[in-house]
């Protein structure tokens, strides 16, 4: 049996080590730097013991289930689907997404799911599996570890593999699994930082430190794989530097404008924030702000929504309809609205936000700010006072937490926040295609 050619790049001595001691060891867990080939360890470790294994029903798990197919499946054209790519399907066990295989040992199938949830154990009761591969194990809860464990007690071989991006030190999945289990000896555990990975040229190497503000939390994370807390300022580089962000005219070149709508409760208030995003992705440009932190009717709350997209609308008019993005929770709040604009025939197409990860959002705009891609007009003071007061939660050391007790002005972040994560990772590669579009002209210039 043979599978498709792959255009394999260099291997370092240190991941060769790794993924043969992951076929040696029952347990093994890479953590570190991203993109310094964690997961493809795993896939090719996992792959070579499926072919031989005689357990039948397996498991590869993420934060959700398309974020396993995604990284462990896919994983850029060097996963499962590819490393078994002949002789593999796609396909459906128990209601779960699988990868059905045929090995050298007979046929082999691969249950997908997601991990986030405190009932996602649920979806992988009433199998026994002898792999486990997981990547982002710390995104895992903790009920799906427990399971996931327990349901490879009968396996006649079982493999586990966990990888991970490092986490605050006093995660519990350090303290209850991890180091927990290295110190047992059950756990062959490597460490890797992005320079561990041959196939990062110079040149990308350069493109991706762009994203980072040296010294940073994420930055000690993604780059050097450091276990780090966040603490102190959320958005250091703005509240430092706050000037180098703000700008008096808009640009010309604004292509979308995105609306985020984040409703206030007890402690909070009821926020408007329009981000556009300039030709090619190149800018996210913070255009107006609303922010009200008082006990207001529906009726008003439609009333200053209208209000805003009207100024907006004024503000820009070249810029035909709105994309309006609002926080999911609030379902009647946001029915209000639809009618409203139903009403005052508004260009707007209203969504519930996405709302992922608050830490992924952080990040994403600490990013931007540190490759000078966000900007922001003076007059929206509220957004403005926000990104400077920002804080870490300092009595929480499990995870990352932003300090949310009234004090300061989170909702206008999480509006700001939710304009964009549609187009997160978009705006994210476009700023990579454009350094190295820059960087080759400036080559021809030379």
């Amino acid at each position: 049996m043979s599978s498709q050619a792959i255009p394999w790049g260099a291997f370092s001595e240190k991941h060769k080590l790794y993924i043969r001691s992951c076929l040696k060891n029952m347990m093994s867990t890479a953590e570190g730097a991203v993109r310094s080939g964690k997961t493809l360890d795993h896939c090719i470790a996992a792959a070579a013991y499926l072919e031989t294994c005689p357990d039948k029903i397996h498991l590869a798990s993420g934060s959700s289930s398309a974020n396993a197919k995604l990284n462990i499946g896919e994983s850029n054209g060097f996963g499962l689907e590819h490393l078994f790519r002949g002789r593999c399907h796609w396909s459906k066990y128990k209601g779960n997404d699988a990868l059905v295989i045929k090995t050298q040992t007979g046929e082999k199938v691969v249950v997908f799911a997601g991990a986030a949830k405190i009932n996602s154990f649920q979806k992988i009761l009433g199998n026994s599996y002898g792999l486990w591969i997981a990547t982002e194990i710390n995104q895992h809860h903790d009920s799906f570890i427990k399971c996931a464990f327990s349901r490879q007690l009968a396996a006649v071989d079982r493999k586990v593999l966990w990888d991970l991006n490092p986490s605050t030190p006093k995660h519990w999945i350090y303290t209850d699994y991890i180091d927990l289990y290295r110190e047992k000896g059950i756990n062959n555990y490597q460490h890797f930082t992005i320079a561990d990975n041959a196939t990062v040229s110079e040149e990308r190497m350069a493109e991706i430190l762009l994203q980072y503000v040296e010294g940073s939390v994420w930055h000690r994370r993604d780059i050097l794989g450091e276990r780090c807390a966040a603490e102190g300022l959320c958005y250091p580089q703005f509240a430092n530097n706050t000037e180098s962000f703000i700008i008096d005219k808009a640009p010309d070149d604004i292509a979308m404008i995105i609306i985020g709508v984040d409703f206030g409760g007890n402690k909070s208030g009821h926020s408007f924030i329009a981000n556009g995003i300039t030709r090619n992705m190149r800018e996210v440009v913070t255009l107006e702000d609303h922010y009200r932190k008082e006990i207001i009717t529906p009726k008003q709350l439609d009333e200053d929504f209208v209000k805003f997209i009207n100024k907006v609308k004024t503000n820009y008019p070249n810029i035909r309809a709105f994309e309006v993005n609002c926080d999911s929770e609030a379902t009647v709040l946001i029915q209000g609205l639809k009618v409203a604009s139903a009403v005052e025939h508004l260009p707007v197409d209203i969504k519930n936000a996405v709302k992922g990860e608050i830490t992924g959002r952080i990040a994403f705009y600490n990013s931007l700010m540190a490759q000078g891609r966000y900007k922001i007009m003076r007059h929206c003071t509220n957004l403005i006072e926000a990104f400077q007061q920002a804080v870490w939660d300092p009595k929480i050391i499990t995870e990352d937490v932003r300090l949310d007790n009234g004090t300061s002005n989170i909702d206008s972040l999480d509006a700001c926040e939710y304009c964009v994560e549609r187009y997160m990772r978009d705006i994210q590669q476009m700023g990579i295609l454009i350094k190295r579009a820059e960087a080759k002209n400036e080559e021809r210039k030379n």
